[in-house]
């Protein structure tokens, strides 16, 4: 990602005095945005503190605490609950938080229908990214043939969610993100902290982390918050209709999601990506063969120069 984002390090850049708190004055560029540090034992207390607190308290830590902030969404149910407690929050600080949509393009139709309720229900921004180059589904076939996420789902992963999302990043000047996961949810988020900070540096804030799926449910009926169709039918987790199905009873809320692969996460929670990687590893070697090629040149004409002398 280009833009300047977070890190939890043991060592660090070490901050200016100004820096030093993590903060800068009010006369700092807007342009740039505050960086804030977090050492690992910083980060280790934060969690120990936030732990203790409830999600909308949470929630005002966050909007006092981090510039840059945004919530990424799939319009999952934590993360309505998480809208619609933003929209609560009493005090003279914003609290609609600006929200960001990846559109793969193959949500389910009650998934775009819910976007538009939500839009209406709360007037909060929402920044749409789709994968790059392409509006709609025959634009994604052209480029990337049909099933891509059965003949490379990592790549699908990538060019659907992984670079979206970071576009979003960057172009937003993304600092800090609200998520809806949960440790309820099984799978790799058993032992999500509040706060954690990616190998990118992002910051991810899970607000609800510490409810379970009945709370959440609770919550979004009392105060009749907006919810995809779908849960009415069996799903617990709703993604991509080619990857998602209804749960049965007893499974876990996210057994539905890749069902048959041995996959929890779509990448934008997964910063190992196979595929990631394997980008990386090739534009290293094409820099190196540029290198190469550039020593090859120079080595040539000094050989001229040395045979015309």
């Amino acid at each position: 990602m280009s833009s300047p984002l977070f890190s939890a390090v043991d060592s660090y850049k070490q901050p200016t005095m100004r820096e030093e708190s993590g903060y800068a004055s009010a006369a700092s560029s807007q342009e740039s945005l505050t960086e804030v540090y977090f050492t690992k034992p910083h980060l280790k207390f934060i969690n120990s503190q936030l732990q203790k607190l409830e999600p909308q308290d949470i929630l005002r830590w966050c909007i006092t605490s981090l510039p840059g902030l945004f919530q990424t969404t799939a319009f999952g149910l934590t993360g309505l609950v998480t809208v619609d407690m933003l929209s609560k929050l009493e005090g003279p600080l914003k609290h609609n938080i600006d929200l960001i949509f990846l559109d793969t393009l193959y949500h389910f139709d009650e998934t775009y229908a819910l976007v538009d309720r939500i839009r209406r229900r709360y007037g909060t921004p929402v920044h749409v990214y789709k994968p790059a180059g392409c509006d709609s589904v025959n634009d994604f076939t052209t480029r990337h043939g049909d099933k891509l996420w059965e003949t490379n789902d990592e790549l699908y992963d990538y060019v659907a969610k992984v670079e979206p999302a970071e576009r979003a990043y960057s172009e937003l000047q993304v600092k800090a993100v609200l998520t809806g996961r949960r440790r309820s949810q099984g799978g790799k988020r058993g032992d999500l902290d509040i706060v954690e900070v990616d190998e990118a540096g992002l910051i991810k804030i899970n607000p609800l982390a510490n409810w379970s799926f009945a709370q959440v449910k609770e919550y979004v009926d009392a105060n009749d918050v907006p919810y995809n169709d779908l849960l009415n039918r069996g799903y617990k987790s709703v993604g991509d209709w080619h990857s998602t199905q209804p749960v049965a009873a007893g499974e876990d809320e996210r057994s539905g999601r890749w069902k048959g692969k041995n996959k929890t996460e779509c990448g934008i929670h997964n910063p190992k990506s196979r595929y990631a990687q394997f980008l990386q590893e090739q534009e290293s070697k094409r820099q190196e063969e540029e290198v190469k090629r550039q020593n090859q040149e120079l080595e040539n004409k000094l050989q001229q120069i040395s045979l015309n002398a």
